[in-house]
């Protein structure tokens, strides 16, 4: 049986293949905004099969069937690709500040996104048994979210429109924080969980 991160990897990975092909078939050779977004999403993809195989997630070693691996995996991540659709068939020309926002934003979130991973990846590793609160995890319990959070904006605002927006909410609402919710349950077994939870917030700096 399939674990969910061969869905999920191999998603991200052709994830700049796609964006090549929109380019083609609606002849975006000469669109920067586009050229952008194949550079940050497409990177994006292949870093995050790159972190796959160095510093793996155990939360997505878990076996899926593969219908259940293809209509819920892959057809829910299919929806952040509306964003490149939407700039593609739209031709999208974006601000030259404009860009440079949505670049600054993935630039930061990624290294928020990748950094923690990495941290909570080594420190679980050397000690298996204790409640990372320090690092990346001073201020937030999920700043791997908070990576992400950036990361996507960055990708949805460059299309320019408010569907992809609309997704990364749904995601958000339907998907981070349940999964946000349930690990704080498991922390909850430490005795100092308690203490770390009332002065950190759950995934946004300050806010949330």
């Amino acid at each position: 049986m399939m674990k969910q991160k061969h869905f999920i990897d191999s998603h991200k990975g052709l994830t700049g293949l796609y964006i090549l092909s929109l380019m083609a078939a609606f002849h975006q050779w000469e669109n920067p905004t586009a050229w952008i977004y194949l550079a940050l999403h497409g990177t994006y993809g292949l870093l995050w099969v790159l972190k796959s195989r160095i510093f793996p997630d155990k939360s997505w070693e878990q076996p899926v069937r593969l219908l259940i691996g293809i209509v819920k995996i892959w057809g829910c991540l299919t929806l952040y690709w509306i964003a490149p659709f939407l700039l593609v068939t739209r031709d999208v020309h974006a601000p030259a500040w404009y860009l440079g926002m949505c670049v600054a934003l993935f630039s930061l979130g990624v290294f928020i996104h990748f950094s923690s991973d990495m941290q909570k990846y080594t420190q679980l590793r050397l000690s298996p048994d204790k409640l990372i609160t320090d690092g990346m995890f001073t201020r937030v319990r999920n700043p791997n979210y908070f990576g992400e959070l950036l990361i996507y904006l960055g990708f949805g605002l460059l299309a320019m429109h408010w569907a992809p927006i609309l997704v990364l909410f749904l995601f958000i609402i339907a998907y981070w924080l349940p999964m946000m919710r349930r690990k704080d349950r498991s922390l909850a077994r430490y005795p100092e969980f308690s203490t770390y939870h009332q002065r950190t917030k759950l995934f946004i700096p300050y806010l949330f």
